[in-house]
């Protein structure tokens, strides 16, 4: 291990006398980044540790769910353990939910298991229900307002067959050739349309026992999300869409169903606050040690999966950077913070809830006007190929040196494009640099992303690895500029 590391250590001092040559305005600490590639490659390195722990012990982490709470604790622990100054700060999010139990089987004319998900926040059905299912999907409607008596208690499928498929990851910008698109984030096409969505409220409206539905991806995965209802609640499902469509088929075959389904679920509400998890390495430069350069990862993950891809990994990449630079005893100029996030998944929460405390208002203007950049990680996984600029034409130059050292690694170039849906645009809207690498979206929206399968067979340790690499250089040269990352 300790030859590769010095291997690629004088790959890079190579790469890296290039790259000054060629940009003599610019100094890279070829270093500093010598010593984070050397302890990467070493047998300290915590990255198996750290994501097995998320993904194997802990596993799916719904926001404020035990299993949360349990992750949340470890990141801290493990943060503190480092030698990194950590501490928790909690903000008000709402009850926490699990799912207990789910019966989801069609027993007439057949017995067949069934695919299929409770959404997060789910109430429970009353009891198991046994019953032919009523479908609208068919219905005109004044057909669906004569049927609405009956619809109270019953197993729904308000919805007709699925035809429409995600059939395609979102374009990788990085690739030679690609014209990149002006933003990307979750593709539009996973929103309800508006008939689905009236079709839905009919249901819930009608008092459904449970509602069953379709959804946007084949071959069994299941893209499965959630939000709260609270009081008016009713019981939902998803169901892989091949099985909906058999279900839905039969029906209009007059061939009789019969479907045996029930959820059981618990509402925790003994606290309602989320926790933020921040630890950092002081600056050190009298003049410069208030200025904050942070990165950042969401630990919260949606409940069908492990939440390796989103976003296990990310946090894993995160702490690692700061484990490295901790243990290569770095002395940044500026504070190099970490943040890892909960609720994400529902509306960038955490991140956004410590933004409103610490940068925006007058209150925070110092504060603001002191914060460097904010570094993120998610959409997607494995290697780190550059990084997305949201227009900041002023740091392309930086990022473009910093990211030529890793050429070797993966790297590929920076795109003067915008990523959306993710933390770092928390930090845009107050008005500070935030940013989001580009990594592989192969298998991402068509397989993993908030799915069934967000397993750890589609993360690659080695990839993590190269991101942590990337995220601890990107985040100690920004410490060390003699004037703050320019903003857009």
């Amino acid at each position: 291990m300790k030859s590769i590391a010095i291997v690629l250590a004088i790959v890079f001092t190579c790469a890296a006398s290039l790259l000054t040559a060629q940009n003599p305005n610019i100094i890279v600490d070829t270093a500093m980044t010598a010593k984070i590639r050397a302890e990467a490659m070493s047998g300290a390195s915590q990255v198996s540790p750290v994501f097995d722990t998320l993904t194997i012990d802990i596993g799916p982490r719904l926001t404020n769910s035990p299993a949360y709470y349990r992750a949340v604790d470890f990141v801290a622990d493990k943060l503190k353990s480092w030698g990194l100054d950590t501490h928790r700060e909690p903000w008000n999010f709402g009850r926490g939910w699990t799912l207990d139990q789910l019966t989801l089987e069609m027993v007439e004319p057949r017995f067949m298991p069934l695919i299929g998900y409770a959404e997060g926040w789910s109430p429970s059905t009353a009891g198991e229900l046994a019953a032919a299912p009523i479908y609208l999907g068919d219905k005109t409607p004044a057909q669906i307002d004569a049927l609405k008596p009956a619809l109270k208690g019953a197993i729904v499928m308000p919805l007709p067959p699925q035809t429409f498929y995600v059939r395609q990851d979102r374009p990788q910008p990085t690739t030679p050739g690609v014209v990149a698109p002006e933003s990307l984030g979750s593709p539009p096409d996973f929103r309800p349309s508006p008939e689905a969505q009236r079709l839905v409220a009919l249901a819930r409206a009608a008092g459904a026992g449970v509602i069953l539905r379709p959804n946007v991806l084949s071959d069994g995965t299941v893209y499965v999300v959630g939000n709260d209802q609270g009081a008016a609640g009713v019981p939902s499902i998803i169901l892989s869409s091949e099985q909906y469509n058999m279900i839905t088929g039969m029906i209009e075959h007059h061939i009789p169903v019969k479907l045996r389904v029930a959820v059981k679920a618990t509402y925790q509400e003994a606290d309602t606050y989320a926790y933020n998890v921040i630890a950092e390495i002081p600056g050190t430069d009298p003049a410069l040690k208030d200025q904050v350069v942070m990165l950042g990862a969401h630990l919260d993950s949606w409940h069908t999966g492990v939440g390796a891809t989103d976003n296990a990994d990310g946090v894993t990449t995160m702490m690692e950077a700061m484990r490295i630079l901790k243990a290569v005893g770095a002395k940044p100029r500026r504070t190099i913070r970490v943040a890892i996030w909960g609720g994400e998944e529902q509306g960038l929460l955490g991140s956004k809830a410590w933004v409103a405390q610490h940068l925006v208002g007058d209150a925070n203007r110092k504060a603001r006007g002191d914060f460097s950049v904010y570094f993120n990680i998610d959409n997607g996984t494995g290697p780190i190929y550059g990084f997305a600029m949201e227009n900041n034409e002023g740091a392309k130059p930086l990022f473009d040196a910093w990211l030529a050292q890793f050429r070797d690694i993966g790297a590929r170039r920076n795109v003067n494009m915008k990523i959306t849906s993710t933390d770092h645009m928390s930090f845009i809207a107050a008005g500070v640099p935030g940013f989001n690498p580009f990594q592989s979206y192969e298998n991402y929206d068509v397989r993993t992303h908030h799915t069934n399968m967000d397993t750890r067979d589609h993360v690659n340790p080695e990839d993590i690895r190269q991101a942590a690499i990337v995220m601890a250089s990107f985040a100690w040269q920004s410490a060390m500029l003699d004037d703050r990352l320019p903003r857009r």
